[in-house]
């Protein structure tokens, strides 16, 4: 795969696309590096249009490719198409919620945008110890922004919304939680999938794969990881913020309802007629 960090000489001045703390650890599917690469080189000859088209086909093909989200959002914002440029670095950051050159450009932009709300949101969820905070300073003096009460290094107060509504068109919904910066996440049991669901409103696919086999309830930690009952696989399966999956514990009797307490994690084992209580790490 090509390199993420290039730097592309212009006719006026020298435009850089960001480089990025960490290499993506998924498997990535073919088809999209190829149209990632495609796009890659259309930028470096200046087809900026056909660039954007072959970003936009590598998320498509896969809609969690950062590194695609990066590059179309760092060419939209270069080619003044703020609105746009914003709406991709948000899809970053509802992916994981820790890629602090997101909250900052995020923040950059709704502050250009006039959303001093937002902007304030997206400076306070970046640690005090990132030099995206630093960087982030010069807006809230800009535009004289108080940061939100997570600009101290912890995580924002939760964000959900405290207004009725209705998310529709999930199938057979089961388990429910959410994190602290507003997201839902709903299981769905004959979809074997798990959606997300960001505060305001989109829905996107947050983790399927064949290890998720008739997933029925959720919980989350402090650490923003999540617990999923898996409920025709007899195992507890964890999921970190971006999505990476290990097997907690096997060999549970159908675990149904999963609920954290600090580091403790209890599991209603259906199949068994128990409860378990794990010690998480």
């Amino acid at each position: 795969m090509k390199t993420k960090i290039i730097t592309i000489l212009l006719s006026l001045f020298m435009f850089v696309l960001p480089s990025f703390a960490e290499e993506q650890t998924s498997v990535i599917p073919t088809d999209a590096k190829l149209e990632y690469n495609h796009g890659i080189d259309c930028y470096k000859l200046g087809q900026y249009e056909e660039a954007i088209s072959s970003f936009r086909s590598a998320i498509r093909l896969y809609p969690d490719y950062i590194d695609a989200y990066y590059n179309l959002g760092s060419l939209l914002d270069y080619l003044n198409q703020s609105d746009e440029a914003l709406a991709i670095y948000e899809q970053i950051i509802s992916r994981n919620n820790k890629e602090y050159e997101a909250l900052y450009n995020a923040a950059r932009l709704s502050a250009m945008l006039g959303d001093r709300t937002n902007a304030s949101k997206y400076i306070g969820m970046i640690p005090k110890s990132s030099g995206y905070y630093t960087k982030a300073s010069s807006i809230l003096s800009k535009y004289k922004i108080q940061p939100s009460a997570g600009a101290t290094g912890g995580n924002p107060a939760s964000s959900v919304s405290q207004t009725s509504g209705c998310y529709p068109n999930i199938t057979s919904p089961t388990g429910l939680t959410t994190d602290s910066f507003g997201n839902l996440y709903v299981s769905s049991f004959s979809d074997n999938a798990i959606f997300k669901i960001t505060p305001d409103g989109k829905r996107l696919l947050f983790y399927k794969s064949p290890n998720l086999k008739g997933p029925i309830s959720l919980t989350s930690d402090n650490s923003g990881n999540i617990y999923v009952a898996n409920y025709n696989a007899n195992n507890v399966l964890k999921l970190s913020h971006s999505g990476a999956c290990t097997v907690l514990t096997s060999n549970v009797a159908q675990p149904y309802g999963i609920h954290v307490d600090g580091n403790i994690l209890f599991v209603a084992c259906q199949g068994s007629n128990s409860v378990l209580r794990l010690k998480l790490k």
